[in-house]
């Protein structure tokens, strides 16, 4: 294997501080809902972020497969968009930082990308792992987007993972690096959202939340999530009035519901509102966590956006 080093460069212009925790979500082979997408399209946009290191596209990338975008202004090419893999240095809504590695999945080359991913994680004393990803699956929209959670942090299998099956499935890279990450007892989680078959093929906002709410699970990073949840709320009205109009989907939802909630009532999945002893926090609790929360965002407002 050639050197991973000459896949992708590092920047020397930022500082990264050791023990942040990675987020990682590429789109490629499938991306349900577009959840991936959305996700990382979401953090990019509403969050201060710099570049930290650049992947080599002409050697990870099958432009024919998946060709480069040009914005043609009449007589004219006025732009050329290549497809960017690239880890980044963000922070989260309260000042938080974290690192952020998002684009193209490689269609070349996996072992030696993975072997440059996990060479990055060493170089910057990564703290732990976290990666998306979203499949179709006969499940309601009418009900809270599931996953499957993979990995070695059986907290977050615990309390997250409602569907844990064997079986064979086409792998991504990210599960590469994974499985890499797992053999050296790196901490990592994967977490794949479960979205509705019928949408799959759709933008569908519910599993951009579902995905950000794991991934703050995960990390402790707080991602702000409103204009996604208002645009779900858009999205889920339209559907349900699709289905109100059409009995024979209607009737597909009303399976799907009843095959969900039976499933459902056989977990042992413990709420994420409870603590270990199943006991719902008190008023006096949330209120002390909301005082935490407000004093950290209070330190962070002065400081500059990717500061240490």
């Amino acid at each position: 294997m050639r050197d991973p080093r000459s896949l992708y460069e590092l920047s020397s212009e930022v500082e990264v501080p050791r023990g942040l925790p990675l987020v990682a979500g590429l789109t490629g082979f499938a991306d349900a809902g577009a959840a991936v997408a959305q996700t990382t399209d979401y953090l990019l946009a509403t969050l201060e972020n710099v570049v930290v290191a650049t992947f080599d596209a002409d050697e990870l990338l099958d432009y024919r497969a998946r060709r480069p975008v040009i914005l043609f202004d009449e007589d004219h090419i006025a732009e050329y968009r290549p497809p960017r893999l690239m880890l980044s240095l963000a922070r989260d809504e309260i000042g938080q930082q974290f690192l952020l590695l998002t684009g193209y999945e490689p269609d070349f080359q996996w072992e030696r990308f993975g072997a440059a991913v996990l060479q990055l994680i060493d170089r910057l004393g990564v703290s732990s792992t976290t990666w998306i990803n979203a499949i179709p699956m006969p499940v309601p929209h009418t009900r809270p987007v599931s996953m499957t959670v993979s990995g070695n942090r059986g907290e977050l299998v615990e309390a997250m993972s409602v569907w844990r099956p064997t079986t064979e499935a086409p792998a991504n890279a990210l599960h590469l690096v994974e499985v890499r990450l797992h053999e050296s007892d790196r901490p990592v989680a994967g977490f794949v959202l479960l979205v509705p078959h019928y949408l799959s093929d759709t933008e569908y906002p519910a599993a951009a939340v579902a995905a950000l709410e794991a991934v703050s699970k995960a990390t402790g990073r707080i991602f702000p999530t409103d204009s996604l949840r208002d645009q779900n709320r858009d999205f889920v009205a339209r559907i349900d009035e699709q289905v109100a109009d059409n009995a024979e989907l209607a009737k597909l939802v009303g399976t799907l519901e009843q095959r969900h909630d039976t499933y459902m009532e056989e977990t042992t999945l413990r709420s994420p509102l409870t603590d270990d002893d199943g006991d719902v926090p008190s008023a006096d609790e949330i209120a002390a966590e909301l005082e935490k929360f407000l004093a950290v965002r209070r330190r962070h407002d002065d400081e500059s956006p990717l500061g240490s």
